[in-house]
């Protein structure tokens, strides 16, 4: 009973850090993916006096990727419908040329007051409208979420390490008497505390087992799929290959440093 209990602990502190590592790993896909996902649908407009071919506006700046000329449609309707045809297509030729420009990836602060700046000084642009203000709250939003995370994670990991060291000097402690007498007989240290790792490496195996079920089961889940499609980012949870084997290593990493730091201090001792 004794042994489950300690097994137990190991095993829960080690999924307490696989959990955590995930949870991050989570939050920064989700990151990246609504970064993504403001470059392909965030861009900026611009009012001019005249034509500027996209040519022109690529070589203001290197962040901007495409242009669109936008059409004066649009704004002729919402102003008045009754305005006559001939009417309408003078005020075409008076009203100034519409751009949505598209841009290679989200910019941060920095980076659109120089695009601003520099499409500005064009001497045919006479307004620029890029619309960053909500964009880059929202994004500075989930910067500041994924520190907390972080934070979080980091607390997590020295905690744990601390209460498995603890583990596994409990252990050492309980098979104290048998490793002493097996070194009495020339047993390598290795050899003497096979048990130590023996427990180390199991418990790894079961953590993350452990860990495998619970995001699996997190991953499949209707809910999450849900909450996936409503916020339009479409992220991997969790990845049965290449997650799964990283978290093992890491268990598996964790575990053997660990017993090896309590072997290596109980050879000290001796």
């Amino acid at each position: 009973m004794k042994s489950i209990k300690n097994h137990l602990s190991l095993v829960v502190a080690l999924v307490s850090i696989l959990f955590a590592i995930q949870v991050f790993i989570i939050v920064d896909r989700a990151i990246n993916a609504y970064k993504e996902n403001l470059a392909n649908n965030y861009s900026v407009i611009v009012v001019a006096h005249s034509s500027i071919t996209d040519a022109k506006f690529k070589t203001l700046d290197t962040l901007v990727k495409s242009v669109t000329e936008l059409s004066p449609d649009n704004v002729i309707k919402r102003l008045n419908t009754k305005i006559d045809k001939r009417n309408i297509e003078l005020l075409k030729v008076t009203l100034p040329k519409f751009y949505k420009v598209k841009l290679k990836h989200f910019p941060n602060k920095h980076e659109i007051r120089r695009l601003t700046k520099k499409l500005l000084n064009h001497r045919y642009i006479s307004k620029v409208e890029n619309f960053s203000y909500n964009h880059d709250s929202t994004f500075k939003l989930l910067l500041l979420f994924k520190d907390v995370i972080t934070v979080f994670t980091i607390s997590v990991f020295i905690v744990t390490i601390l209460l498995i060291l603890k583990e596994l000097r409990i252990w050492q402690f309980t098979h104290n008497e048998r490793m002493s007498i097996m070194g009495l007989f020339g047993a390598p240290i290795w050899l003497s505390s096979a048990v130590l790792f023996r427990l180390a490496i199991v418990d790894a195996i079961i953590s993350s087992i452990v860990i495998f079920g619970i995001f699996s089961s997190i991953a499949s889940s209707p809910w999450v799929l849900e909450q996936q499609e409503n916020i339009g980012i479409h992220i991997n949870i969790f990845d049965a290959f290449g997650d799964f084997f990283m978290l093992f290593g890491i268990a598996i990493s964790v575990s053997v440093v660990l017993a090896s730091l309590i072997v290596i201090g109980h050879k000290e001792e001796v």
